[in-house]
């Protein structure tokens, strides 16, 4: 069987067994603060494990799929070295929802991978849950007894609470599991070594292929477990593996899933693939590198597709982290020079046509944006190649400090930063920068220090990222409380479609600290306020109680699909109903700059063409924000063409039309416009301001018409990343407050400039005049210094054969002070010369040494300024005959300059 066939089995099994079929979640997790990523086929049904939404139907399954790159799931540096970890990969599942549990989960697994698949009853072991008696768990007897008619004793093995105790995370759903491994040894190992020895133990032929999760119990905030009041299955089967097995092979990356990308990396590289290379070798770091391109094309295409782009921070940083590992391979290993990775996307987009149809679609767009990021890293390993050449060339001379801001803070009072040429070790904190400023790998900095004969000071470059890991999350822990249940009944009825102002009840709430901050979390069984989601921000507002008493809702916001409203106080009596009321004024804001959203959508795709497809938005009372894909540019007669279709539909007053259960396949066949990575229901909401005009599926709140958003204006346009553009732009009372101020400014200039015909002539001359006055300036400020030049030479003291200088000169700039050194060392030999400056209330140090002094007496001008930078509380460095350093305190400049003389036993 071929992937697809194996894929389709598996889909048409369940749905015979009365499973409804459902397509993939995004792989990018929104509305859970919880999870970047989908990393287990279960996320999409979470609030159904925590009762916080009824099941659409009591059984599912479909394939989902998976990226674990992150947290506890993190394969990453796996991936490529052995044969089945992945970063991307589907997770085959069927569920019950309080319907069916052990019985007929593991009937059903065993009737699918032995009769419908064919396999080797011998070959498979299963385990159950050995009981712990610390948590007071007995032992699964049920599931032993239930495998016990279908396998041999010595091939049901019992598993302890880290293999056979699934949980979802430190609260919530969890239960014994029921693991099902695969034996794939040719059968003369399988004689001389009992494959039930192998079983979980990382062995790469004895492998897990499905999990069965029995959730029965719900762990609370302090630890203990409580029975759920239904039970459910949940199960994964890892494709990839699946397919392994039954196509008989030995790698996941033989199968048919991988070789078509490996085959063709292979053919452009000039290199044969060897799935049978070992480490050491001539042909395993090929082979790996191969591997590593091949899985790694599919998380990022992936992730871009479903709306997440590479970026510098959070589950973009993820993405480009990802990309970047692929590349540095394609760079380091298959000596491509020019971008070629993204020329897997058409392969891979091709061969998943017909299964996630999301890809195939958006081919163009995410090859385009991977390119660009190729060209971008290819860049960034130039430029770090370039500078670890010249670390070695100038001895250390170039520091941490070069570049001010929190990375010089968190280095220089730490570490060494200089070469140990004693030990031939590269100082941990430089790896630590090229990787961290520069997205440098670890592992190519270890290699290059190789090819010179050093190694790298890993101890300390480890003691670096994990001091920036811990400071990571420290900033973003949370420390969240048990939920106190007020009502037995979890159902919430959102009403914010059509008014501002409900009666309600608490159901639940809870308390969340985060970054030493208090706050509580509330859930009504009834609410007007709109949760932030797609783009548009939470509500705020207030719940009014009878007895006078007020609460204050700071935002609301969707976790798991519960809509959930945050307060900095909790109500003296929150039992008592309650009058919920939003923030009107600026709930119709928002709703301006969300409608407005939706014509620039349409008007952008009549001026730019229909490729544009919104990639990211945010809609706030006060502005609107506006991500779409587009490759160039947006020019200045496009915008205000694009300007003008919308206040032309402004002036219109197009009535809403909204139409809020909706067959989502209909809605889609009716040319509504959907938008890719978001998850829809089978029925959804359309928002429509004239049929032929903007249509679109929309869960946010919307004028009742066109006319409410008074007036649109665009303030700015710029670059995202590759591919991507924004716009920015502004309705209503903003948009006129912004022209007011701009017809001000344009009165206070002609006042300014005593009211000339033409403007903008007359800010051309005042530019030129300021330009030769500049020019003026820097030429007597030179002067100024040639001047001193003399004085300071005269200055000049002998100590065991140096001259040395160390002065205070006042100077405007610190182009003028380097000029000065530069100027001085012309004419002073055997110099060692220190010059202490305060330039705008900041010290700054500058130490010139001349090249004969570097050679016969080891001076170093870097060295030398990083050890006087400690007394103004700041940092340095440079080569080794010049060097400069700024810091925080003026009043140690008088102590860097004694200091200096002690260099030469002065």
């Amino acid at each position: 069987m071929i992937a697809k066939e194996i894929r389709q089995a598996f889909l048409d099994f369940f749905a015979e067994k009365g499973h409804t079929i459902v397509p993939s979640a995004p792989i990018v997790v929104k509305n859970d603060p919880t999870l970047m990523f989908t990393n287990a086929g279960m996320n999409q049904f979470k609030d159904i494990f925590l009762g916080e939404a009824p099941a659409k139907a009591p059984r599912v399954a479909d394939t989902q799929r998976c990226l674990r790159v992150s947290g506890k799931h993190n394969d990453l540096e796996e991936v490529g070295i052995d044969t089945y970890h992945h970063t991307m990969f589907e997770m085959l599942g069927n569920w019950s929802f309080g319907d069916y549990f052990k019985k007929e989960a593991i009937d059903w697994s065993w009737e699918l991978l032995t009769k419908v698949y064919g396999l080797d009853k011998d070959r498979l072991y299963v385990t159950y849950f050995e009981g712990d008696s610390k948590e007071g768990l007995e032992k699964d007897t049920e599931t032993l007894n239930l495998w016990k008619q279908y396998v041999a004793d010595d091939h049901i093995l019992p598993g302890n609470k880290k293999d056979n105790f699934w949980e979802m995370g430190e609260t919530g759903p969890c239960g014994p599991c029921s693991e099902i491994h695969f034996d794939s040894r040719p059968d003369n190992e399988r004689a001389e070594v009992d494959g039930a020895t192998l079983v979980n133990a990382d062995h790469d032929q004895v492998i897990e292929i499905w999990n069965n999760v029995f959730m029965q119990f719900n762990r609370v905030k302090d630890g203990s477990l409580h029975p759920l009041p239904a039970k459910h299955v949940d199960t994964g089967m890892g494709f990839e593996r699946l397919v392994r097995v039954l196509q008989g092979k030995s790698s996941n990356y033989d199968t048919d899933v991988f070789q078509g990308m490996i085959q063709f990396i292979a053919e452009k590289s000039g290199k044969k693939y060897n799935s049978a290379a070992k480490p050491g070798d001539a042909d395993w770091n090929d082979a790996v590198a191969m591997r590593v391109m091949a899985d790694h094309i599919r998380a990022i295409s992936f992730a871009i597709a479903d709306g997440q782009l590479p970026a510098s921070n959070k589950a973009g940083y993820v993405i480009r982290r990802i990309l970047r590992r692929a590349v540095r391979y394609s760079y380091q290993t298959l000596g491509f020079k020019e971008p070629f990775f993204n020329e897997l996307v058409p392969l891979l987009a091709e061969q998943f046509k017909g299964v996630f149809d999301e890809l195939y679609s958006q081919k163009d767009f995410v090859q385009k944006v991977i390119k660009e990021e190729e060209v971008a890293f290819l860049r960034t390993l130039s430029v770090g190649i370039r500078r670890f050449e010249n670390y070695f060339i100038e001895d250390g001379g170039v520091s941490v400090a070069d570049y001010s801001g929190e990375l010089n803070d968190f280095i220089s009072d730490r570490w060494d930063y200089s070469v140990d040429r004693s030990n031939n070790k590269v100082a941990g904190a430089f790896a630590f920068e090229l990787s961290d400023t520069y997205g440098f790998p670890i592992d190519l900095t270890e290699l290059m220090a190789r090819e010179k004969g050093f190694s790298v000071n890993i101890e300390d470059y480890n003691t670096a990222l994990q001091e920036q890991k811990t400071r990571s999350r420290a900033a973003t822990a949370i420390d969240t409380g048990d939920w106190i249940q007020l009502k037995d009944d979890d159902s919430v009825e959102f009403t914010g479609y059509d008014e501002t102002e409900t009666v309600a009840h608490i159901i639940k709430y809870r308390k969340v600290t985060a970054k030493g901050k208090k706050q509580y979390q509330l859930v009504l069984d009834k609410t007007p306020f709109y949760a932030e989601s797609g783009g548009q921000v939470g509500d705020t507002g207030e719940l009014v109680f009878p007895d006078g008493d007020i609460v204050h809702i700071t935002d609301t916001k969707k976790e798991n699909g519960l809509i959930v409203h945050f307060t900095d106080t909790l109500p003296k009596n929150p039992e008592d109903a309650l009058t919920a009321i939003v923030d009107a004024e600026r709930r119709g804001s928002i709703e301006g700059n969300h409608s407005a959203t939706h014509l620039l959508h349409a008007a952008m795709k009549q001026v730019l063409g229909t490729h544009v497809n919104q990639k990211g938005s945010l809609v706030n009372g006060e502005y609107l924000r506006f991500d779409f894909s587009h490759f160039s540019k947006v020019t200045d007669e496009e915008i205000a063409q694009i300007e003008i279709i919308v206040n032309q539909k402004v002036r219109e007053n197009i009535p809403l039309k909204e139409e809020r259960s909706v067959e989502y396949n209909i809605a889609i066949t009716s040319g509504v416009t959907a938008l890719f990575g978001e998850k829809y229901g089978d029925y959804v909401r359309v928002i429509t301001f004239d049929d032929d005009f903007s249509k679109e599926l929309c869960g946010g709140t919307h004028v009742k018409a066109t006319g409410q958003i008074g007036f649109f204006k665009i303030i700015a346009e710029s670059a995202v990343a590759a591919g991507v553009r924004r716009i920015e732009a502004i309705t209503g009372i903003a948009a006129q407050n912004y022209i007011n101020d701009q017809n001000k400014l344009v009165h206070q200039l002609k006042e300014l400039l005593k009211n000339p015909k033409d403007i903008a002539k007359s800010v051309e001359s005042l530019l030129d005049e300021n330009t030769r006055l500049k020019k003026e300036i820097e030429k007597s400020v030179l002067e100024k210094a040639s001047g001193l030049k003399t004085e300071l030479a005269a200055k000049a003291e002998n100590i065991n054969g140096i001259n040395f200088i160390a002065q205070r000169v006042a100077l405007p700039n610190a182009d003028a002070v380097k000029s000065l050194a530069y100027q001085i060392k012309d004419i002073v030999d055997n110099l060692y010369l220190v010059l202490a400056t305060e330039i705008d209330g900041k010290p700054g140090l500058t130490v010139m040494v001349s090249e004969n002094l570097v050679k016969e007496k080891g001076l170093n001008a870097g060295n030398i300024i990083r050890d006087l930078a400690k007394e103004i509380q700041g940092g340095g460095g440079g080569q080794p005959f010049f060097a400069t350093a700024g810091g925080k305190d003026a009043s140690g400049l008088d102590r860097a300059l004694e200091k200096a003389r002690t260099v030469i036993g002065g």
